[in-house]
């Protein structure tokens, strides 16, 4: 035996307005959908959506009147009492594609703040005598139907909504004026609430000035209005398969990656919503759209886009136009394009590492952080014929200086998308040349001492090694720039791997750490351990160097190395924190028993 499902219709309203809705002003914006789709399927001569507020009806009831196709006692019974029906487009026999939303869920909405919705219509398709049928939901799941005692004298719908107690504020005249005007505004067919037009014509972007120059200050004075702040830049949209038209507003101050960029987004000229998210790439978020689509479809809530592949198909292509705009601007506007990048340069960065164009412009235009000062990648590359970088900011701090001094050029690749640039740069050229700094190389570039000076630093070194011996580190004595720096404790990327190795294998136990010691073939590589750079032309090294007590050498060198430890923002392991505070109440201790009693 077949049965029908019982529905609750209570229960339906209470899921849709604390699960689907995330407010009852959508029930405004559900009548307006209505009824434009009633003009779209009859198109009269004199299109009009009229709402009717309380103060209007003078019985605390709110009217929308519209005269566009309405429907016969049939299709009422079909399409406002059957819960989950296909939408009207198909019953009525129109494209998809011409209208905005579905009598039955969108009717629902008006229980939201209504206990009863009653529906006067007359059909245009069942001619000049068709009767006028009245229509009476309840929220308690019944409905009535009957030809109404009052005919229409012309085809259309009129709905009737009185306010239940506790929602007579959203039936309000404010309330109303304000919500048609928010989701209306831009609407094909005029719209009043009393005697106000609501409706402003098509949308800014679509008006003709004939003076380019004349419609950009329009459109930057609409921005202030509607979104509150003045654009950087104006760039227009399309994007045929999804009927959209619209335009990018370039935002003026910068914007974290990691926010989330909105857009005001209308559908067949009905305001979707002014925080529509994912239309644009990720990392476009420099621009705020205001679009408006005839083909994307919406969530069930009508809040935000349906993520299909048409419109995956439109953020890329939306995405493409906002990268020719940035391609254009560093061949025909320069300066504008500096400008620019000062404030968004992530987002131009984080298209980079995807786009070959954005590498070219970011390589030729977007300055970066070097030894030599900022500047872009193609000049530091004429100075320096290649590329040094760091790939951290730390890194760079500590050797930036140095690296300088020593006539070798240095690039700081700690910031967001920076060394994934560098690493790209081959492809706009074969011979560029990008290599990590190996900070070992650095030594190599400092002065040996003269054959007197290494002389006298032979006792001293060999005390040095002894302390520092156990730390795994080796001591050497070189001539560098600046004078200003005694020491410099340098760790070239074998070393670190060692290191890396060797605490992998401290870590490990039993059979575990037997096969790692086994499988390290550092142990048969010749040794690749730290070096700490005591610089001879500091003068406070030079003195170091003619110490002749073993003890204070000891200290003295044990505290240069852990001073060279923080300094490089290195890791310090318990041996190394250990070693600098004994080095440094040694040193006291020392002082204290050497100083002069002034007795």
């Amino acid at each position: 035996m077949r049965h029908s499902f019982s529905v609750d219709l209570r229960g339906i309203v209470d899921l849709l307005g604390r699960h689907l809705y995330p407010s009852p002003r959508a029930y405004l914006r559900e009548l307006l959908q209505n009824a434009v789709d009633a003009l779209s399927a009859h198109r009269p001569a004199d299109p009009r959506i009229a709402i009717e507020p309380p103060s209007v009806t003078g019985d605390g009831s709110l009217r929308v009147h519209d005269n566009g196709v309405g429907l016969t006692e049939a299709q009422v019974h079909e399409l406002l009492a059957t819960i989950g029906r296909s939408s009207k487009r198909d019953e009525l026999g129109f494209s998809r594609q011409q209208f905005l939303g579905q009598f039955g869920i969108g009717l629902l909405s008006c229980f939201l703040v209504a206990d009863d919705v009653e529906v006067v219509t007359r059909s245009a398709a069942a001619g000049d005598g068709a009767a006028t049928v009245r229509w009476v939901g309840h929220a308690d799941g019944h409905y009535t139907v009957e030809e109404s005692a009052v005919p229409r004298n012309e085809p259309g719908t009129t709905v009737t909504l009185r306010a239940r107690r506790g929602s007579e504020h959203w039936l309000s005249d404010d309330t109303v004026l304000h919500l048609a005007r928010h989701f209306g505004s831009l609407l094909p067919y005029p719209i009043t609430v009393g005697d106000r037009l609501v409706t402003e014509g098509p949308p800014p972007w679509q008006a003709d000035h004939g003076d380019p120059r004349a419609r950009r200050e329009e459109l930057l004075r609409y921005a202030e209005t509607a979104m509150e702040f003045r654009p950087f830049d104006v760039i227009d949209l399309k994007v045929p398969a999804a009927g959209l038209t619209g335009v990018a507003f370039v935002l003026p101050t910068p914007l974290p990656a990691s926010a989330r960029t909105t857009h005001r987004v209308y559908l067949k000229r009905m305001l979707l919503g002014e925080r529509v998210e994912r239309l644009l790439p990720d990392w476009a978020f420099f621009a705020r759209c205001v679009v408006d689509a005839g083909e994307l479809r919406p969530t069930a809530d009508r809040e935000q886009l349906y993520e299909d592949d048409l419109l995956e198909e439109t953020r890329q292509a939306l995405g493409e136009q906002l990268r020719a705009w940035l391609v254009r601007l560093s061949t025909t506007a320069p300066s504008r394009l500096n400008r620019f990048l000062s404030v968004h340069h992530l987002g131009v960065k984080a298209l980079a590492v995807t786009d070959t164009d954005m590498l070219r412009l970011v390589d030729r235009w977007l300055p970066v952080e070097t030894s030599d000062g900022e500047m872009p990648l193609a000049e530091f590359r004429r100075r320096h014929g290649g590329i040094r970088y760091t790939a951290g900011v730390d890194e760079f701090r500590q050797f930036a200086g140095v690296a300088a001094a020593q006539g070798m050029g240095l690039v700081n690749a700690g910031y967001a998308y920076d060394a994934e640039i560098l690493k790209r740069l081959p492809l706009l050229d074969p011979e560029i040349r990008v290599e990590r700094l190996d900070p070992a190389e650095l030594a190599t570039r400092m002065d040996p001492l003269d054959p007197d000076a290494e002389t006298s630093v032979l006792e001293f070194l060999t005390h040095a090694r002894r302390a520092l011996d156990r730390l795994g580190c080796d001591p050497v004595v070189r001539a560098f720039e600046p004078v200003a720096l005694p020491a410099l404790y340098l760790e070239g990327r074998e070393a670190t791997r060692r290191a890396e190795r060797q605490a992998a294998i401290d870590s490990a136990e039993g059979a575990w750490a037997d096969m790692l010691d086994s499988l390290d073939e550092t142990k048969q590589e010749g040794p690749q351990r730290p070096q700490l750079i005591l610089n001879h032309n500091n003068p406070l090294v030079r003195r170091v160097t003619t110490l002749a007590d073993p003890l204070l050498i000891r200290l003295v060198v044990e505290a240069m190395y852990g001073h060279a430890l923080l300094q490089g923002h290195h890791p310090m392991r318990p041996a190394d924190t250990a070693t600098l505070n004994r080095s440094f109440l040694g040193l006291v201790e020392w002082a204290v028993h050497n100083v002069e009693d002034p007795t």
